[in-house]
């Protein structure tokens, strides 16, 4: 039996196995693209490894998207093969990994939250936990996981740069943004190339209304960012962000072609819909319009990739991005199918289920009623769920856009009153007056 960088047990004879798996882990926590070719490496020197087929698997669910669920459930039956063998840690994750091929992503949850109270430096557990709790809209769990497990790491550990990078986020989501800020700059400082920890802070300057300390923060660290997965065109989208609220226009059209939706680039084309570039488009897209800007046929991109993932539900915070799209473009009957599909997801099992029918549902419903000019239905649809949007997942930086909607429509119906309220709503948890964010101004001067 090895052991892996932590020292936790492997149920693997192989060396070789076992330096492959800490090289995937390590690729995973550190959002590089070789992830799945060091898995494979592993699997080459022990096709009966249980925790690289477990990990071939969580690669796949990471993805939300219901194409690759197949793929996942084929490696939890691999490593099924050898449950009798494994240790009670393997075997919770091969409880994790089933839960989640399954859509009940609690149990998914309480099986990482069991390894992480006797294994609180299981840094898989902790990384997957804090996704999901993540796209769950949880960030008190998220908080509260990562702060859990964190007294069980010694920063001489690999992977502590991880656990404060979580941390930093948490916090940051649970508006302690002075705690938040100080973990994710020590992330850096001990890896410049900690992708989660420089997202960390880049939400923290963007909540704080810092601007042009953002566009810095980021500028000063795009040089680490050779070789990443996606989330550079997510940390692209931030820069875009302030630059929006700045009023560069041309600059976040720029940074839109050529940073974080460039059709030809090699991660786009290695995965077109994924389910973050798809969000960062169509929410920068929206507010482009908001602004006046034109954005051309940009949609319409966007909307074709829409089309080909009806019935794909695995991502409720998506699923009205994808309806902006539609929208967007007049596809009216596909954008029908996506209503009737998030009708009939929330009548169906799974953690997801429930937040389909409340929340997911009346968010898309609302995004093409509001392109149709359809204000008073777009109040009736998002009031009453205002403070429930948390549930789709996503942080408040990318909720915004709804709220945003919201007040908007309400102020086009002449609802003062609903007005008033959301703007009131929109002073916590931000430092800069309503006056000074873009999305809110021209609204709180009216008002």
């Amino acid at each position: 039996m090895q052991q892996d960088a932590r020292g936790l047990a492997l149920t693997t004879d192989q060396p070789e196995a076992a330096r492959a798996y800490d090289a995937a882990i390590a690729s995973y926590l550190g959002y590089r693209t070789d992830a799945a070719r060091h898995v494979e490496a592993a699997l080459a020197a022990d096709p009966g490894f249980a925790m690289a087929h477990l990990l071939r698997g969580y690669l796949a669910m990471l993805a939300f998207n219901r194409a690759f669920v197949p793929a996942a459930a084929a490696a939890l039956a691999e490593a099924r093969k050898a449950e009798a063998r494994l240790t009670g840690r393997e075997r919770l994750h091969l409880e994790a990994l089933e839960a989640w091929t399954a859509g009940r992503l609690w149990r998914t949850l309480h099986a990482w939250e069991a390894i992480l109270a006797e294994h609180p430096t299981d840094v898989l557990a902790l990384r997957l936990s804090h996704f999901n709790y993540f796209w769950l809209g949880e960030v008190d769990a998220m908080r509260r996981s990562v702060l859990h497990a964190k007294p069980g790491w010694a920063a001489d550990l690999p992977g502590w740069g991880t656990v404060l990078s979580c941390e930093a986020f948490a916090r940051e989501e649970c508006g302690e943004y002075r705690e938040a800020e100080a973990a994710g700059r020590a992330a850096v400082e001990i890896d410049p190339r900690d992708l989660w920890g420089t997202h960390a802070v880049a939400h923290v300057m963007e909540m704080e209304g810092r601007h042009r300390d953002g566009i810095a923060w980021l500028d000063g660290l795009q040089g680490h960012w050779e070789g990443a997965a996606a989330i550079v065109h997510h940390l692209w989208w931030h820069c875009a962000l302030y630059h929006w609220e700045l009023g560069e226009f041309d600059t976040v059209l720029a940074l839109y072609d050529g940073r974080f939706r460039n059709p030809a680039s090699p991660l786009t084309r290695a995965m077109p819909d994924l389910y973050i570039d798809v969000q960062n488009a169509a929410a920068m897209l929206w507010r482009l319009e908001r602004a006046g800007v034109a954005v051309g046929d940009r949609w319409a991109e966007l909307a074709d990739k829409a089309e080909a993932r009806a019935g794909d539900t695995l991502s409720a915070f998506t699923q009205p991005h994808w309806m902006l799209a539609l929208a967007a473009t007049g596809r009216g009957d596909a954008a029908g199918r996506l209503v009737a599909d998030l009708a009939a997801a929330g009548e169906g099992e799974g953690t997801l289920a429930a937040i389909h029918a409340a929340v997911t549902g009346p968010t898309a419903a609302a995004a093409l009623a509001h392109r149709q000019g359809d204000w008073g239905r777009v109040v009736d649809l998002l009031w009453p769920i205002r403070n429930e949007l948390w549930r789709l997942g996503g942080s408040h930086a990318q909720r915004d856009i709804f709220r945003q909607m919201l007040a908007d429509a309400a102020a086009r119906a002449g609802d003062r009153n609903r007005l008033r309220a959301v703007l009131a709503e929109e002073t916590a948890g931000r430092t800069l007056p309503l006056t000074r964010r873009r999305g809110f101004a021209p609204l709180a001067i009216a008002a």
